[in-house]
This record gives C-alpha cells, structure tokens and sequence, in this order.
C-alpha cells in the first residue's frame, strides 16, 4: 500500500471561514471515531510492524524509519487503556508532527477528512479519567461522536518510571 501524503494547505476555503473552522482526519479504534487536525497529519502509511524499544510502556510498540527519521510509534487503543491491538494488514499508523518530533499512531482505520466549526467543539464530560486526559475535545460529525486528540497527552509518558 502507497503512504498517503498531505499537503501542508489543502483547505482550499477563504480565511474567515478556516479561521472559524477545523479540518480534522478522523479515525476509528474499535466503535470509537477520534480526530486530529489535519495541519499535524504528514502521513499515513500500512502497518509494517515496528522495532521494540526496552523500558517503555505497552502504549508505545516501537520505532520505524520513515526516511531516515526514527518515528516512535504509539497505540491507540492501549493508550486508552483497551489493551494492546492486534495489527493486521488493515491497520494504518498515522505520522504526525508534535511540535518538533515526528510520531505515529497506530489505529485501526482512517475514516474520513471532517471540516468542523470551532463553536462545535465541546469539553470532555468529567467520568472517564483517561479519556479527559486524553482528549482536547468532542465534537458531533453526522450524528457520530468524534474525540478531539491531544497529541502531547498522548505521546507523554512513554519511558517506564525509574
């Protein structure tokens, strides 16, 4: 499978109307859909499995190489606490830029591009404490629930403690 590659401007749109607006590539792990702003995404590329670094945590599976840039690999559903997945030829890790540092996430499928309004966005209901922790938002996208990622959540704390 060809790695999908993203312009870094593909909105397309007048000023006012992304300065009001969101576009996010959406995702699914299990039942579950999440979002993260386009503008972060570099690529999207098959799972091929991932070298296994010591002292990390079960969210992290690894490094890759893209083009000789070593990318840490996250999973998804184990960093929301729902055990490590199980990667099959369908599975895709979306590379993202966080900050400086390249990062892939492993999820089960990309769904779709969304074009959401920032005033839809809502706050994470208080209950799940992984889910707060993990999550700049929600916003509701044809009647599907979409958890807004926070990338630096994510990806911290991947070294085991001491």
């Amino acid at each position: 499978m060809e790695a999908l590659a993203f312009k870094d401007d593909i909105s397309g749109g007048s000023a006012a109307q992304t300065a009001n607006s969101l576009q996010l590539i959406a995702f699914s792990i299990g039942e579950q859909t999440y979002g993260v702003e386009i503008t972060t995404v570099r690529e999207i590329r098959a799972w091929n499995g991932a070298t296994p670094l010591p002292n990390t945590r079960e969210f992290v599976r690894g490094v890759i190489n893209l083009r000789g840039t070593i990318v840490p690999i996250f999973d998804l559903r184990a960093r929301f606490g729902e055990g490590q997945t199980s990667p099959t030829k369908n599975h895709v890790v979306v590379v993202m830029s966080v900050g400086e540092k390249w990062v892939g996430i492993l999820v089960d499928a990309v769904s779709d591009i969304l074009t959401v309004a920032k005033e839809d966005i809502h706050h994470v209901p208080e209950g799940n404490s992984i889910d707060t922790e993990l999550l700049n938002g929600i916003v509701t996208h044809d009647s599907r629930m979409v958890g807004l990622i926070d990338l630096h959540a994510v990806v911290s704390g991947a070294k085991m403690d001491g």
